[in-house]
């Protein structure tokens, strides 16, 4: 099997790949056509079907498994599938583990360096909150290890998640070393719980989506509110202790612009947000390098907001 990854424009391709989502679009001649999203675990790529009707081309739906017969082109800088032919594979044709993105990084490993950092929290109040949700919330657990941090951009992959609150913790954890201002156990929890929110709003893989609850309210609000009903459970948890965690989560993003309810009004609101913007951008910017064969100067990239180059490049 071909993987997305390693595809270049001008390959023809007749491998199995997942229909992440499919749906009927109208050129502006009038002519129907279908836009399909393909997966594996290496990640996604568009493809059309231009002529829907014709022989050889199967009735699929979202996340079904298609045989897929074609060739990659390569439309506004970004490569695509015109497809010639499509049949719907049936269960036993196909091994799942090869069209779902999983963490490079091992699952349980990570999570056993996270229950050790929840292990250097002191304060006795976000202790047992941190102990609530990853030690006696089996179902909050089983989520948090196998959802994604995004539908895309960054982490969009199963143990995603982990793997970005993990590196936003040890960051934070690096942080209150160096700056002896920040307040270490509140930090610490904050970096932990503040992307539990996503847990909700993003449905997990295969579909990895946003829900009705996520397009509602989005994860920042989302991941407030649950951490707001767990401290109902722990008696005595200090009242100002709870809104300055809240006001961590609700202010992780920084800006306005940017989906944040809040700007960092504290110190260690501020040092959570910097910890969780540097582990996004750098892990974008390694995604954009692993998805691409091309070297040198890639071409702008709207999320870094640059032309990007690659140093990697052969001098």
């Amino acid at each position: 099997m071909k993987f997305i990854k390693d595809l270049n424009s001008g390959d023809r391709i007749a491998d199995i790949y997942l229909c992440k989502h499919v749906q009927q679009a109208t050129t502006k001649n009038g002519k129907t056509y279908l836009s399909v999203t393909l997966q594996d675990k290496t990640g996604t790529i568009d493809a059309k079907v231009w002529d829907p009707n014709s022989e050889g081309i199967d009735d699929f739906s979202d996340l079904d498994y298609i045989d897929v017969f074609g060739e990659v082109t390569s439309f506004a800088n970004a490569l695509q599938i015109n497809v010639k032919r499509a049949r719907l594979c049936h269960e036993g044709e196909y091994d799942q583990s090869l069209y779902l993105p999983v963490s490079s990084k091992d699952n349980d490993a990570m999570y056993q360096e996270l229950l050790a950092l929840i292990g250097t929290v002191e304060n006795k109040y976000l202790k047992d909150l941190l102990n609530a949700f990853f030690i006696d919330d089996k179902k909050f657990i089983t989520a948090f290890r196998k959802s994604s941090a995004a539908k895309s951009v960054h982490h969009g992959f199963i143990g995603g998640l982990l793997e970005h609150t993990l590196s936003v913790t040890k960051m934070c954890d690096y942080f209150s070393k160096a700056y002896p201002a920040l307040n270490r156990d509140l930090l610490i929890t904050a970096a932990i719980c503040h992307d539990i929110g996503k847990t909700k709003e993003l449905s997990l893989f295969p579909t990895n989506d946003y829900t009705d609850e996520g397009q509602f309210l989005g994860h920042i609000v989302m991941g407030s509110e649950m951490v707001s009903e767990k401290i109902l459970g722990i008696p005595g948890f200090p009242t100002l202790l709870k809104q300055e965690l809240q006001h961590c989560i609700l202010a992780h993003h920084g800006k306005f612009e940017y989906g944040s309810p809040k700007q960092p009004a504290i110190i260690e609101a501020l040092a959570l947000h910097l910890a969780d913007n540097t582990d996004a951008k750098m892990e974008t910017f390694t995604e954009i390098l692993a998805s691409t064969n091309e070297v040198g100067w890639l071409g702008y990239n709207r999320l870094m907001e640059s032309n990007l180059f690659d140093t990697r490049v052969e001098s």
